[in-house]
């Protein structure tokens, strides 16, 4: 691939080669010589984010649709801006590739003063900083590039996380010079160490009345959906998955239960969880989200944890055990559970119903499930969004997008609109809060200059409701730093110098009739609907049990 081609070329050759046909990023004098190189390459389009951050997001997103992504920023001042979106890529197991172009080598090897820098003459400042927030990063030469950018993409690949790569503006449009790439060997499963871990699994399920799956986000990010659903239905067991795993099972499917949330979620997932025998966790992350402030009650001793290439069984550990072929091995083990998953009511299959009734959640939650439909790409912000839309039960082929575990507010805009360029054939929906949006709604200028129509909800609820619930050492009424300014939502397309359609509701009625014409008009135009909550301490049933086990902790204190 290398043979004839500029460096430029070359990494673009690559990343085509991987599926990626947008890139985003955001123009700067270093990066000109990589933008003007994709400018005229074809099978790849720039998509220019309205700040480094912001792209970022979208790539996030754009990795979780279509499986990687890459981004572009210019040197110091770029790619700091973008480094949050990068950590949270990490953070989130989210393979992207950061290419950032450099002042010239000239320049560098001189140790100039030169612009967006520290004024100090170091050039490798910032790709050391990259080193903690990524899993490998390179400094492209012409030399080196045949090496290195398939190891760069290689090792996102493998580990699903994002990789840095930064070249000199003046070494783009060299030509590179190949070198024979180094042969990789490809890690497999130990035979003996499979066997011993299916006998041991044997072992345990023998005895076990109530077996019970888990999905969590490695299963997302390593495409093992597949596979756990045969063995979901090859075992007969029921299936839930943890707040950071949605998605990770069809919900529509009759052996799902919910999302398990320890003692905030559903208490009949909690109970047939934590009542099992037997616990068979598929990528499982025990974050302070996914174990519900450690309300989660599982016995690791009753518990197969299946990590991408390595798994535990009760308190022995297995190493070099590929997922995919544990979860195969399982379907063969010859245990199938008699007693059937039965019929499982969730929190928001009942409408409720009185038209003129103000907004709440237990009424607008219930209203979004209904008008869900199948292979909807689903975009939910951190805050009280994010802890409601975790019990809504979604369509058949469904994309949830969250970050349960960088939880960086205003993630969801920008994400929404990477989704919506990863895949042009798919609805998008987007839930967010007044205080997240007012963090990027630059973004929704993006959308509407990229002909994107997605969904938009924006609940106005008069502030951070989210950091109202988890802050309990202070009354509600002194937290002043919780208060944002009113922007009025709906003219946002307008200031922007587009149209949409917008919808200001406060009733279940209003709400009803702006679903239906935005429903209607979304294939024509972006539609938003501003959701007005009075009670700004009103949220879903989940985050109030949050607040009292809070409260009580901080009594006990």
């Amino acid at each position: 691939m290398a043979g004839n081609r500029t460096l430029g070329q070359y990494l673009y050759d690559c990343l085509k080669a991987e599926g990626i046909s947008e890139i985003f990023g955001v123009p700067g004098d270093y990066n000109f010589s990589l933008l003007d190189t994709l400018e005229e390459y074809d099978g790849i389009e720039f998509i220019n984010g309205r700040n480094e951050l912001n792209a970022g997001y979208a790539a996030d997103a754009y990795a979780r649709v279509k499986g990687i992504s890459a981004l572009i920023t210019t040197f110091g001042v770029g790619e700091m801006s973008a480094c949050n979106a990068v950590a949270g890529a990490n953070s989130e197991n989210v393979p992207l590739i950061h290419i950032v172009g450099s002042p010239k080598s000239t320049m560098q090897k001189e140790k100039a003063l030169a612009h967006h820098t520290l004024m100090d003459g170091d050039f490798d400042v910032f790709r050391k900083i990259y080193e903690h927030i990524t899993s490998y990063t390179a400094i492209l030469t012409p030399e080196n590039a045949a090496r290195e950018i398939p190891a760069a993409i290689r090792i996102a690949k493998e580990k699903k996380k994002p990789v840095y790569l930064v070249v000199a503006i003046d070494l783009v449009t060299k030509p590179v010079i190949s070198q024979s790439k180094l042969s990789e060997n490809e890690s497999k499963t130990n035979d003996d160490a499979l066997q011993s871990a299916i006998e041991h699994i044997k072992r345990m399920l023998e005895p076990a009345k109530k077996a019970v799956l888990l999905v969590d986000v490695k299963t997302l990010r390593y495409h093992l959906q597949n596979s756990v659903q045969h063995l979901a239905e090859r075992l007969n067991v029921p299936v839930a998955s943890l707040m950071q795993g949605k998605s990770g099972f069809d919900e529509s499917h009759p052996q799902y239960i919910g999302v398990y949330g320890g003692a905030f979620g559903c208490m009949d997932v909690t109970e047939i969880v934590e009542g099992a025998d037997c616990v068979i966790a598929v990528g499982p992350v025990w974050s302070d989200t996914n174990t519900s402030k450690s309300t989660a009650k599982l016995n690791p001793l009753k518990m197969v944890e299946i990590q991408p290439d390595s798994l535990k069984v009760g308190a022995a550990s297995y190493m070099n055990v590929k997922a995919e072929d544990i979860l195969h091995a399982l379907q063969e083990i010859g245990y199938r559970q008699d007693e059937s998953v039965g019929k499982i009511s969730f929190p928001y299959d009942t409408m409720v119903e009185d038209p003129a009734a103000l907004l709440k959640a237990a009424s607008y939650y219930p209203r979004i499930q209904q008008m869900l439909k199948e292979n909807d790409i689903v975009v939910t912000e951190t805050g009280t969004f994010s802890y409601g839309m975790s019990q809504v039960r979604l369509p058949k082929g469904a994309t949830y997008i969250a970050q349960g575990g960088w939880q960086s507010i205003g993630y969801a805009t920008p994400a929404a609109f990477g989704a919506c360029i990863a895949d042009k054939n798919r609805r998008v929906l987007l839930f967010t809060g007044d205080g997240s949006i007012q963090l990027t709604a630059q973004e929704i200028s993006s959308m509407l200059a990229n002909g994107c129509k997605p969904i938009v909800f924006i609940l106005n609820n008069n502030g951070y409701t989210i950091e109202k619930y988890l802050n309990v050492k202070v009354d509600i009424e002194k937290q002043k730093y919780n208060d944002i300014p009113e922007w009025d939502y709906t003219k946002l397309a307008e200031a922007f110098g587009q149209e949409a359609f917008t919808a200001k509701v406060e009733t279940n009625r209003e709400l009803d009739d702006a679903i239906v014409k935005a429903q209607t008009m979304n294939a024509e135009k972006l539609c938003l609907i501003e959701m007005i909550v009075k009670d700004p301490m009103d949220g879903p049933e989940y985050l109030q049990k949050m607040r009292q086990y809070l409260e009580k902790q901080e009594k006990q204190q």
